[in-house]
C-alpha cells in the first residue's frame, strides 16, 4: 500500500510519494509555500504605475492629474479628453522620441474603446505595436512590460469612477 511506505533520509521519516498519494494537512510541513518579498525596486527597470483614480495617476510617487503619457524616463500631461481625442497628432509624441518604443499601451478609461484605424495604421507603419485596453488593465500591462525591461510607453486616460479600494477601519 503506497501511503504506508516511508523514505528514510538523513534520519528523517518522510512519506514516500507515489502517483496515488494525496497530500493531507500534515504534509503541509513538508511542502512550504514559496513567498517573495521585493525589498528594493531594480535599478533601471523604469517607472511603475502604483495607483489610479478618476483624477489621475500615482507613478513612482509622482501624482499626475488627468490623462498622461508615460514615455520613460518622462511622465507628461497628455492633451486628450477621451478616446475620440486620440488622433495621429496626439500620438505623434510616441513615434518621435528616442530610443524607439517597441509597444504603446493605450488606456481608454473605464472600458476598452475603439481607436481610429488611421492612428493604429500610422503607429504600425512607424514600427510600434499598440495594445488598447481599459485603463486598469493598461496600467498592469505597462508595469509588466516595464518589469520585463521592454521599451514601452503608455497613453492613459483616467477612468471616470475611482476603482481604488477603500480601507475600512473598525
Amino acid at each position: 500500500y503506497c501511503s504506508s511506505l516511508l523514505l528514510f533520509k538523513e534520519g528523517l521519516r518522510l512519506p514516500f510519494l507515489c502517483r496515488g498519494h494525496r497530500l493531507g494537512p500534515s504534509d503541509d510541513e513538508l511542502y512550504q509555500r514559496t513567498t517573495v518579498s521585493i525589498m528594493k525596486k531594480e535599478q533601471g527597470s523604469g517607472p511603475m504605475i502604483h495607483s489610479y483614480s478618476s483624477i489621475g495617476f500615482n507613478i513612482d510617487g509622482n501624482r499626475v492629474f488627468g490623462p498622461c503619457a508615460v514615455v520613460p524616463p518622462a511622465i507628461l500631461q497628455w492633451k486628450v479628453g477621451s478616446h475620440t481625442d486620440i488622433t495621429e497628432e496626439s500620438v505623434s509624441l510616441f513615434h518621435m522620441i528616442e530610443p524607439r518604443i517597441e509597444i504603446l499601451v493605450l488606456g481608454t478609461g473605464a472600458k476598452v474603446e475603439r481607436i481610429d484605424p488611421a492612428v493604429l495604421a500610422l503607429l504600425k507603419k512607424k514600427g510600434i505595436s499598440v495594445e488598447v485596453q481599459d485603463t486598469p488593465n493598461a496600467c498592469a500591462t505597462f508595469n509588466f512590460l516595464t518589469s520585463e525591461r521592454r521599451v514601452a510607453a503608455a497613453g492613459l486616460i483616467p477612468p471616470p469612477q475611482s476603482t481604488t479600494l477603500d480601507l475600512i477601519k473598525e
